[in-house]
């Protein structure tokens, strides 16, 4: 008769994960393979949708809104940072020319302070204060 030895190999639990393909790659094809397509929709379709849903989409937010929307086309096209430089260009050409008016407004006003008391000189009366009307024919003009 004949001896048969049966040979059995143990592993431990770290270890047959290294030596054993537990994964069903030979029952199913696996999903990369798959010819999934996500539905799509052309872009008439989506700007038709985009339309009728407008109003109801909210103007501000994260996500779902208008201002989402608008942040990530900019990024897209890359327009956002020209456009917040310009418009912080403008801002501060405001800003100074603001500050210049009101330098000239400063500069108008102390000098009209300092003409007015310099060349002032009070009105003449006729009505002198000794007591009464001098002599000498100034007593008629008003």
């Amino acid at each position: 008769m004949a001896v048969i030895t049966l040979f059995k190999p143990v592993y431990d639990k770290n270890q047959y994960q290294k030596v054993i393909d537990t994964s069903f790659t030979q029952l199913v094809q696996p999903t990369s393979s798959l010819n999934i397509v996500a539905p799509t929709i052309s872009t008439a379709e989506f700007f038709q949708n985009y339309q009728q849903i407008f109003f109801q989409i909210p103007k501000f937010g994260e996500t779902n809104s208008h201002e989402y929307l608008i942040k990530t086309s900019q990024e897209y096209i890359g327009s956002s940072s020209t456009t917040d430089d310009t418009i912080q260009a403008l801002i501060d050409e405001i800003t100074q020319l603001r500050q210049e008016n009101l330098d000239l407004q400063q500069q108008l006003i102390t000098g009209m302070e300092t003409q007015t008391t310099s060349s002032y000189t009070p009105p003449s009366s006729p009505i002198s204060t000794g007591g009464g009307f001098s002599g000498g024919g100034g007593g008629g003009g008003y």
